[in-house]
């Protein structure tokens, strides 16, 4: 299976927040939408940063007066993506070893389509494994 699949069942739209925006409006955005993480973003397409809500309480506890600042000061810049045609059993590697939630999906040439969350993983990959067992099922009661 591809990231594509994922993408195609559960959509590509992505909720982005601009760099600019201050942690504030990202709790807003995040509670509106009942996400764990926005992709940071100046133009709604290419990928700046990612922030999660563990961004948020990791700065809170830091700083209580953070939720004025700039969504900049507590983004990760420096973030794994990959591409539609990759498959989940890599992203699901680098998901693990790097212990990141959600990876953002760019085009070759970096445009944002959509973001995978390990929820989506494993959502995809329940609904593989129940694929297949019904398969086996069938297969076993055709067969006796």
């Amino acid at each position: 299976m591809r990231i594509s699949d994922i993408l195609r069942s559960k959509g590509s739209g992505v909720v982005t927040i601009r760099p600019e925006d201050s942690v504030r409006t990202l709790v807003a955005q995040l509670h509106e939408h009942n996400l764990g993480a926005l992709v940071v973003s100046a133009d709604g397409s290419t990928v700046a940063g990612i922030v999660s809500e563990r961004d948020v309480a990791r700065g809170l506890h830091a700083d209580p007066g953070l939720l004025e600042a700039p969504v900049s000061q507590i983004m990760t810049s420096s973030v794994h993506t990959r591409v539609p045609e990759d498959s989940i059993a890599d992203l699901m590697v680098l998901m693990t070893e790097r212990r990141i939630r959600h990876v953002p999906v760019v085009t070759n040439s970096g445009a944002l389509v959509g973001i995978v969350s390990i929820g989506d993983v494993v959502k995809s990959r329940i609904g593989q494994l129940e694929f297949e067992r019904e398969q086996l099922e069938g297969y076993i009661s055709g067969a006796g």
